[in-house]
């Protein structure tokens, strides 16, 4: 396995321990005489480095592999996932906005399976790209102002409604470029089709 899937792998199993030390009640709220907001940070902090850091050694080193990009977005929704469920569960984020958030991953993950079937490759797009570090802020902000510093509580909570926006735009812009995508798959075909019936039709005339 080579460094950058590693690194999505480790992604992975960081998942757990976040989810862990969220919602562990932790005697004093600190972990190793760390606040537990710190360290929840500090693991969604370096999780999210991850995410970068593969991707960038990925294409440097030429080493993008067929099990890299399944595990890279199934590695980037856990994580998102999790902690936004966890937050919820803080009472730090509205249940009603994470699940639209949430939705949205697995709608786009579906879009994005059902145009590799049929044999298109849908980049990500700007907006899906800017939707990721609105989270990546929103959840930091979250968690650093959890019963600790209320302006950056609030400046989170703000930051939300900004990854639902993005969220929800990256979503109908995918929509958009597969359908249009598909479309023109179709009238290739067609095209093809009508062109291999012409060209029996004109062997049968001179036959």
């Amino acid at each position: 396995m080579n460094l950058p899937n590693t690194l999505t792998v480790i992604r992975i199993f960081l998942v757990p321990l976040l989810v862990v030390v969220l919602l562990t009640k932790f005697e004093g709220r600190a972990v190793a005489g760390i606040h537990v907001e710190f360290v929840a940070a500090a693991i969604f902090g370096l999780a999210s480095l991850t995410d970068w850091l593969d991707g960038y050694l990925a294409r440097r080193r030429q080493q993008i592999t067929w099990v890299g990009q399944v595990l890279d977005p199934i590695a980037d929704k856990l994580l998102i996932s999790a902690t936004l469920v966890s937050l919820v569960q803080l009472e730090l984020a509205p249940a009603w906005m994470v699940a639209v958030i949430i939705g949205r991953e697995f709608a786009v993950t579906g879009l994005r399976s059902l145009a590799f079937s049929r044999g298109l490759i849908v980049p990500a797009s700007p907006l899906g790209k800017l939707k990721m570090v609105t989270q990546v802020v929103a959840v930091l902000l979250l968690l650093l102002g959890w019963e600790r510093f209320p302006l950056l509580l609030q400046l989170g909570k703000l930051a939300l409604w900004v990854v639902m926006a993005t969220a929800l735009g990256s979503a109908l812009d995918y929509f958009w470029r597969v359908g249009r995508a598909m479309n023109q798959v179709g009238s290739a075909a067609g095209d093809f089709a009508a062109a291999k019936a012409k060209r029996e039709r004109t062997r049968s005339g001179v036959a």
